[in-house]
């Protein structure tokens, strides 16, 4: 008995020990990440390569049927047929997906919607890979039910990159939380065309502080570790210059030249690939002839060979089969796939140009294995270092205690506090005392939970957002009369009221106008296959969407009857504030002149109106500065503060300054600038420049300064800027205080792309300005370089 006994245990130990062998290397969670790599792509077919590389769009992959959630028959059989890795946008919710706050998932059926595809794709498919969710996380997870905050325009506002790094860990949590691993943000783009549809989603104009902001998202999105369930790759927009389309259409071709791409457009791509970004968006647009999605030039010799980029690349969506229908720099579909692979574009966003197509491409032998093995590597890495092989699922528990916490609330409050630009406060009219007792709002933007939201935005529950009426009501007495308004709609001319606004506003004490734009989309709107609206002009049906994807300008007047309501409210005599609620610079020329306050708040979020109202009645001191110009007339444009020498001339018609300039923006307090101090080292072909200022609130309130640093080189070997903003920093001083600011300027802040584009640092005199915005300058010192520095690695 015994002897068989131990035979027994003998077999079991020797299957045992069969079992651990025979288990893939792929399979082994100790093993090396790129030896797991290399094993898995050893057991695909091609045709399961190739599905890796489709990510599809995910709000069809789900069926809702009541408290129910199962996979869609479209999913299963993508799984099944198509042997698809990732999907997009599973949890979006807006009139382009027909998702509704009903049909729509809420945080929580989120996590069981995801993790019933995530069982799928892993129990049905041969080698038991797991899926890619991908989702919009430029200001919050675009998901029902989650926190929104400003729109990226309003967080570079706040020129506060640690707060942009918290809000950016928020975002990533409640998105982690549902399901996601990959949070598409930010967009780096540099905002040089306010006609474009899309400044609302960027930094604006300057590629410092863009850079600034883009490391700040990319580390709050990936935190220390992709595998601490907290987390998301942060997938950076839109590779490359896409913001200066010519005419401001979207997706426009752009004609600028090498130098001027590695000076403004690249840097901030690079800051955030430095601070390890995994993921990278091409760009629609096409670049001196060449599309961004396929050309290699962008994708592999400066994304890779210079940068390092150890992530993937994504196509932005359709831009694949864009290269036949849009740019026509390809006969076929299996040419466009052929273009983008090898230029080195590693995943199709749509499911539509790298699925069969790219199957064809290889039959035909446009693509050979090697570059099929290097895209596929790139795509199974991130799911092999998110730990997705050993835990593909979420808590469905968890979504309810992380997702719109109190603490999320409060931080979507503060980056709106801080992202609000006092533009003119004649005879201090600002800050409104609450012992007022009658005060008007009026305007089509201060109750409208969606216009204030921006575009990206899930439909949200009505009591999650706080309008600017509701902040004020909030705000003031019960015994307060707050009289609402709204005189006219954004766009629609056939429905004013602008008798009944005047008639609040000759009873009001002061009257708060709330105007703007608007990129809240609706149902009526028709939307093209990359979710772009479908702009027609003079249309019958007049929504307030004005910006937004797809909605380029032609002039940046008000639209509508809102420049009548804001003159007819003013000739009432009574003091008038002016919100703007918006996503780009607008025509501001006559209120500037007549309106005695402006207040601009971009789209400030579902905690705009409380924001607005801290600011209004100075329980919030603004800070906020502008991160982009706003120009007296489109005639003007482009107007970014760093152009390049020689400086421009004065039209006919105007001059060329604009209305404001970058960094504008004021305070209730004030503060003086002094002690100047510029000490340049050199030493062993390098360079250092200490520079240091006092900064004194001399008010007696408390309040923050942006302390900003330009730089302007005086003689180089090519042409550059005016000046160029190197360094800034977000003080907070209280009443009397003063600080010692300190920064430091290296080679880097000093070096061009000489004529032989190389990059180095030419000896001669250098210029710094030190001040409250690009056009206030407060200090000046100058410093000299004495030796080159060349061949600057970069």
């Amino acid at each position: 008995m015994t002897k068989y006994l131990a035979l027994g245990l003998g077999l079991l130990s020797a299957t045992a020990t069969c079992a651990q062998q025979a288990r893939p290397l792929y399979q082994n969670s100790q093993a090396p990440t790129e030896a797991r790599v290399q094993d898995l792509l050893s057991r695909m077919t091609t045709a399961e390569k190739v599905g890796q590389l489709s990510t599809l769009l995910g709000w069809e992959m789900y069926e809702k049927q009541g408290r129910r959630l199962t996979t869609s028959a479209a999913y299963r059989q993508a799984v099944d047929e198509r042997h698809i890795g990732a999907l997009w946008a599973t949890l979006r919710a807006d009139p382009w997906t027909r998702k509704t706050l009903l049909t729509g998932l809420n945080p929580t059926q989120a996590a069981e919607a995801t993790n019933a595809l995530q069982k799928y794709a892993v129990e049905h498919t041969r080698l038991h890979i797991p899926l890619l969710l991908a989702e919009e996380c430029p200001h919050g997870h675009m998901a029902i039910g989650t926190t929104v905050f400003p729109t990226s325009i309003g967080q570079s506002s706040t020129w506060d990159p640690a707060l942009i790094r918290r809000m950016a860990a928020a975002i990533a949590t409640e998105a982690r939380v549902q399901g996601a691993h990959i949070g598409y943000g930010p967009v780096l783009d540099l905002a040089r065309e306010p006609r474009w549809s899309r400044v609302e989603e960027t930094y604006g104009e300057d590629p410092v502080l863009n850079g600034q902001m883009g490391v700040a998202m990319v580390q709050g999105f990936q935190g220390a570790s992709l595998k601490s369930g907290a987390n998301v790759v942060s997938t950076l927009k839109h590779f490359t210059a896409y913001g200066v389309p010519e005419g401001g259409h979207n997706g426009g071709s752009i004609s600028t030249g090498t130098r001027e791409l590695f000076q403004s457009f690249l840097p901030p791509f690079r800051a955030a690939v430095k601070a390890g970004a995994q993921s990278i968006m091409t760009a629609y647009n096409s670049i001196d002839g060449v599309p961004c999605s396929a050309n290699p030039f962008l994708l592999t010799d400066v994304l890779r060979q210079q940068w390092g980029f150890q992530g993937f690349t994504v196509s932005d969506l359709g831009s694949i089969s864009g290269l036949v229908n849009n740019h026509h720099v390809a006969a076929t579909a299996p040419e466009a796939a052929a273009l983008a692979l090898n230029a080195g574009l590693d995943d199709d966003l749509s499911g539509y140009g790298f699925d069969k197509e790219l199957l064809q491409a290889i039959e035909q032998k446009l693509v050979t294995p090697v570059a099929l093995d290097r895209a596929v590597g790139r795509v199974l890495r991130v799911k092999f270092e998110m730990g997705l092989f050993e835990n593909p699922y979420v808590d469905p528990r968890q979504p309810r205690q992380l997702v719109r916490t109190p603490a999320n609330v409060r931080l979507a409050r503060q980056v709106a506090q801080e992202s609000v630009v006092l533009l003119k406060n004649d005879k201090d009219l600002l800050p409104l005392t609450k012992a007022l007792e009658r005060i008007a709002v009026i305007g089509p933007n201060a109750d409208n939970m969606y216009n204030q939201l921006g575009d990206y935005t899930a439909p949200q529950p009505a009591s999650n957002v706080v309008t600017v009426l509701e902040g004020i009501r909030a705000k003031v007495p019960a015994t307060t009369q707050v009289t609402y308004v709204k005189g006219c709609a954004i766009r629609d001319t056939a429905s004013a009221n602008i008798a009944e606004a005047v008639a609040a506003a000759r009873q009001a004490q002061v009257a708060v106008v709330v105007l703007g734009g608007s990129s809240a989309r609706d149902f009526k709107t028709e939307y093209q296959s990359t979710g772009a609206a479908t702009v027609t002009a003079g249309g019958q049906q007049v929504s307030d969407m004005e910006s937004g994807e797809g909605y380029d300008r032609a002039s940046l007047d008000l639209l509508g009857k809102q420049q009548q309501l804001l003159q007819a409210v003013v000739a009432t005599g009574t003091p008038v504030v002016v919100v703007l609620i918006k996503g780009r610079p607008l025509n501001l020329n006559w209120m500037a002149a007549y309106v005695p306050a402006l207040l601009d708040a971009w789209y400030p979020g579902q905690e705009g109106g409380n924001a607005v109202a801290d600011v209004l009645f100075g329980d919030y001191n603004p800070a906020g500065r502008l991160p982009i110009s706003v120009p007296k007339s489109v005639g003007q444009l482009p107007v970014y503060y760093n152009a390049k020498r020689p400086p421009t001339h004065d039209y006919v018609e105007t001059d060329s300054k604009p209305l404001y300039s970058f960094g504008h923006g004021l305070s209730y307090s004030k503060f003086t600038y002094s002690d100047l101090q510029v000490s340049p080292v050199e030493a062993q072909g390098a360079v250092r420049v200490a520079v240091q200022f006092k900064v004194k609130n001399t008010s007696a309130r408390d309040g923050d300064e942006v302390a900003q640093l330009y730089l302007r080189d005086e003689v180089s070997s090519v042409v550059t800027p005016v000046k160029q903003l190197k360094k800034f920093q977000r003080l907070t001083l209280k009443a009397g205080e003063q600080q010692v600011v300190a920064f430091e300027l290296t080679a880097e802040d000093l070096m061009l792309l000489n004529g032989r584009l190389q990059w180095a640092v030419e000896p001669g005199a250098f210029t710094v300005q030190v001040g409250a915005s690009a056009e206030d300058v407060r200090l000046q010192g100058q410093f000299k370089v004495a030796r080159a520095i060349e061949n600057i690695a970069w």
